[in-house]
C-alpha cells in the first residue's frame, strides 16, 4: 500500500509540477504567434508578366573592374494586369536604366569571370525598375535564360 501511495504522489506532485512550469512559460514568453493577432489582409492584385525579350549587358569583375564579357539576360516582369501595357510600352526605358547600371556593377562570377550574377542581376533590374515604371509597380523579377554572348 505505501508504494502505490507514494508512487501517486510522485505521479500527481509531477503532473502540478510540469503544469505550473507549462503556465510559467507561457506568462514569460506570452502567447504563440498563432493566437496573436492576425494583420488585416491585403487584397490580392491580379498580376501579368511582361516578357523582356533579349538585353545585352556586360560583365564587369568584381576584382579589378576589367570587362570580361558580354552576357545576354531574358527576365519577365510581374506587374498589376491593368498597368501591364503601359509596362511594355516603357520597357525600353527600363532597357536603358539597367544599361547604365550594368557597365559600373560587377556581376562575373565563377573562377574565369564568364558567369553572370544572376542575383546581381536581379537587384539590378529591381533597382532601375521604379526609375522607369514607378515605385511599387514591378513586384518580382524572374530571369528565365541568361547565356554568354
Amino acid at each position: 500500500m505505501k508504494k502505490i501511495l507514494f508512487l501517486a504522489i510522485v505521479l500527481l506532485s509531477g503532473l502540478g509540477l510540469g503544469g505550473a512550469a507549462a503556465f510559467g512559460t507561457l506568462v514569460v514568453l506570452g502567447p504563440r504567434p498563432a493566437h496573436a493577432a492576425t494583420a488585416p489582409a491585403q487584397p490580392e492584385v491580379e498580376t501579368a508578366f511582361v516578357q523582356v525579350d533579349k538585353l545585352l549587358a556586360p560583365l564587369v569583375s568584381p576584382e579589378d573592374g576589367r570587362l570580361t564579357g558580354y552576357v545576354q539576360f531574358q527576365f519577365n516582369l510581374e506587374v498589376p494586369r491593368d498597368k501591364s501595357g503601359d509596362v511594355a510600352k516603357r520597357l525600353p526605358l527600363l532597357l536603358h536604366a539597367i544599361n547604365m547600371r550594368t557597365f559600373r556593377t560587377p556581376m562575373a562570377a565563377g573562377k574565369d569571370g564568364l558567369l553572370p550574377s544572376l542575383e546581381q542581376f536581379r537587384k539590378i533590374v529591381e533597382a532601375a525598375a521604379p526609375e522607369a515604371f514607378g515605385a511599387g509597380v514591378v513586384r518580382k523579377v524572374a530571369i528565365t535564360q541568361a547565356t554568354p554572348a
